[in-house]
């Protein structure tokens, strides 16, 4: 695994001065005892307030120094990664901060931090402070152990505590608010992988079929390892058993975690996943998806509830300083407006049969959704790995409309496929397919015969895309094949449109598309994939054309 790194012996206070030169000036500070003790504290401080302080190993960034400021944390210490602070930079952090209010410390339930925030505690408790902690245990994973581990649903604690404490509330009166919401918090982790720590070689635990549910946010092992599914299955998996430990009377807050490695569009589809859960039932307030208390790189997600109650909910709504935080918002439908209707759903033809367009439409169709994966696969090489999956979207949406297109009507037809490619292919592709059926569909309309209305098809094409023969796209085979087709018929167009794919393997420079950004020595040798779903459509197209006048002969 590659890391963005230095020294791995500076990594963690590196990226604790990268936080405090991108914060808002004036609100946060370091203390001056780098590197062994690495405390980050709220600039403003005047001891007025009862403190309240956490941290932990680094590593799960935003937390915990992400979280320092009005309204949250007064100061947080951190440890190297996956490691628990000493005692000695915990008791500084309570004595930079700590004035006659007292402080709470918000400890995670780990060994480490337990014995070394602990002590710390003792310590300051003996030189005069008063010091009261709290430890969160979140996880039910490990229903049977204990001590279970203390993990996102933390960060439900930070915010209550540092609410009640920045209104002003006594240290008795923050400590029993943080300890009932302690209480109450569920949480559950799901991820596809481990974490890797920079400047350690990794080792993936995990097969390539595996899911692992429960894992610690250290990348300890999970209570299970399971199959990997589709997202609403293993979604489906966790909401069972958090909503088994939740009190099904009241409503309740949800945070929805980001462990590290997951692209915000999976966490997007992760959050509709289980906001259309029955799950969402019991939910009232959404935090999230975001990356709050990660594991480095780990590929997975944690959900975290809290039972609500007035307070708790004001705790929750309350604006803060820290940027990482996120405003909770209110649970609600989606609003769905309705899509304005254009001239060409004003001007579709009524449906029409023939057999051998419908015949032809669903063989091509079929064939490049059977290529998808083969597709992609070639594009990952020089591109963005997605052609396949470009061309099988259209293919489904094409499938799907054939019983209602003007079948009977070529120019009709040929304009229906030319707006559903421009609507659902997307992509530069889909773009440049559109034009070329809804310009054929108007030379059609002109009468032209079909290979010369394909031919002003491709020349429109060209026109608006700029690539032309030669320049390692799909008209590497589109042209060649449309040729032959007007002069010699459709399979030895089949045959021009697949030697024209075969060639662009021996092109060592593109100029159109994403591949123009590469080297010769990742294209050569490589055929286009765009180049190669043309040649197939071309192939496919011949072969039942064949077939169909076999069998009316």
């Amino acid at each position: 695994m590659k890391h963005f790194f230095n020294r791995r012996e500076s990594i963690v206070t590196e990226a604790l001065d990268g936080l405090l030169r991108t914060a808002a000036p004036g609100k946060l500070a370091r203390l001056d005892a780098y590197p062994g003790i690495k405390v980050i504290v709220r600039a403003d401080w005047d001891k007025a307030k009862v403190a309240v302080i956490s941290g932990g190993g680094a590593g799960h960034e935003p937390s915990h120094a992400g979280f320092v400021g009005r309204g949250m944390l007064t100061a947080a210490v951190s440890g190297e990664i996956f490691a628990s602070p000493s005692v000695e930079a915990v008791l500084t952090a309570i004595r930079a901060v700590t004035g006659t209010p007292g402080c709470l410390l918000v400890v995670k339930n780990y060994t480490g931090d337990r014995l070394n925030f602990g002590l710390a505690a003792e310590k300051a408790r003996v030189e005069g402070f008063k010091v009261e902690m709290v430890i969160v245990g979140d996880d039910i994973a490990l229903p049977d152990i204990a001590q279970p581990r203390g993990v996102a649903g933390t960060l439900f604690v930070h915010k209550i505590a540092g609410h009640a404490a920045e209104s002003g509330a006594s240290l008795a009166e923050v400590t029993a608010t943080a300890q009932a919401a302690a209480r109450d918090i569920v949480s559950l982790g799901m991820s596809l992988s481990t974490c890797s720590i920079p400047g350690q070689a990794h080792e993936e635990r995990l097969g390539e079929a595996e899911a692992e549910l429960g894992l610690g946010i250290h990348g300890e092992p999970g209570v299970e390892r399971i199959a990997v599914q589709s997202a609403d299955a293993l979604i489906a998996t966790m909401t069972e058993r958090l909503a088994a430990r939740l009190d099904v009377a009241a409503p309740h807050a949800l945070l929805i975690n980001n462990l590290g490695a997951v692209p915000p569009l999976e966490m997007s589809l992760i959050a509709d996943a289980v906001l259309t859960s029955p799950l969402a039932h019991h939910v009232k307030l959404v935090i999230g998806p975001r990356a709050l208390m990660t594991a480095l790189n780990m590929n997975g997600f944690s959900l975290s509830l809290i039972k609500l109650d007035a307070g708790r909910e004001a705790a929750l709504r309350a604006p803060v300083e820290p940027t990482s935080w996120v405003e909770p918002v209110e649970t609600h439908d989606i609003v769905v407006l309705p899509a304005p209707k254009g001239a060409d759903d004003a001007q579709a033809a009524s449906a029409s049969s023939n057999a051998t367009v419908e015949r032809v439409l669903g063989a091509v169709c079929a064939h490049l959704a059977a290529q998808e994966a083969e597709l992609n696969r070639l594009d990952a090489r020089i591109g963005d790995g997605d052609t396949g999956t470009t061309f099988a979207t259209a293919a489904r949406a094409v499938s799907a409309r054939i019983p209602h297109l003007p079948q009977a009507d070529i120019p009709a037809t040929f304009a229906e496929i030319g707006h559903i490619l421009g609507t659902d292919m997307g992509g530069s592709s889909g773009v440049l397919m559109s034009i070329f059926f809804t310009a054929a569909a108007t030379a059609l309309g002109e009468g032209r015969d079909v290979p010369t209305a394909l031919r002003a098809g491709l020349e429109r094409v060209t026109f608006y895309g700029g690539a032309t023969p030669g320049a390692r796209t799909l008209v590497d085979a589109l042209e060649p094949g449309l040729h032959a087709l007007g002069s010699e018929g459709i399979a030895a167009a089949a045959r021009a449109a697949r030697a024209g794919s075969d060639a662009t393997a021996g092109m060592a420079k593109a100029r159109a598309g994403r591949a123009a950004y590469l080297s010769s020595q990742d294209l050569t040798g490589l055929p286009d994939p765009g180049a190669v779903a043309v040649a197939g459509i071309f192939e496919v197209v011949a072969a039942e054309w064949a077939d169909g006048v076999s069998k009316a002969s």
